[in-house]
C-alpha cells in the first residue's frame, strides 16, 4: 500500500525537482481523476438531457435543427468517451512507472507538454515526428 502524497493546492510542478517524483506523480494523478470525473459527469448529463428532451416537434425544421444538435451532441460525447480511455491508460502508466516518458524514445516529456496534456504518451519532437511521418503517408 502506498503512502498517501501531501499536496498543497498550490503545488505545480517544477523543473528543479526529481523527475516524476511522488508529489509530480500525485498532482498528474489528481488532475487525470478530476478530469475524468467532469467528463463522466457531463455525459450524465447529456444522457439524462437526451431522454428528457425526446419530444413531437410539429415543425419540420425545429425537428431537423434540434437532431442536428443532438447528433453534435452525441459526436461530442464519443469524443469525450475516447478521452476517458485514454486517462484511463495515463493512470494505468502511473500505477506501472511508466508516466510521464515518452513511449518511443523513453525520454522524459516536459513537465509544461504533461501539465497541458496530461494523457501524452509522447515527447514533443517525438510526436512532431509522428506527425510528419504521418503526413507524408497520407500525401501518397
Amino acid at each position: 500500500m502506498k503512502q498517501e502524497v501531501f499536496l498543497p493546492d498550490s503545488y505545480r510542478p517544477a523543473e528543479d525537482e526529481p523527475f516524476m517524483n511522488d508529489r509530480q506523480v500525485e498532482y498528474f494523478r489528481r488532475k487525470l481523476l478530476n478530469w475524468r470525473t467532469e467528463l463522466l459527469a457531463g455525459s450524465r448529463d447529456t444522457i439524462e438531457g437526451l431522454q428528457d428532451g425526446t419530444r413531437n416537434i410539429p415543425d419540420v425544421a425545429d425537428r431537423a435543427s434540434e437532431e442536428t444538435d443532438r447528433a453534435l451532441e452525441l459526436r461530442t460525447r464519443d469524443r469525450q468517451r475516447k478521452l476517458v480511455s485514454k486517462i484511463d491508460a495515463a493512470l494505468r502508466r502511473i500505477e506501472e512507472g511508466e508516466f510521464g516518458y515518452c513511449s518511443v524514445t523513453g525520454e522524459p516529456i516536459s513537465l509544461k507538454r504533461l501539465d497541458a496534456r496530461p494523457i501524452a504518451t509522447m515527447s514533443l519532437e517525438a510526436q512532431e515526428r509522428h506527425e510528419r511521418r504521418e503526413k507524408v503517408h497520407r500525401d501518397d
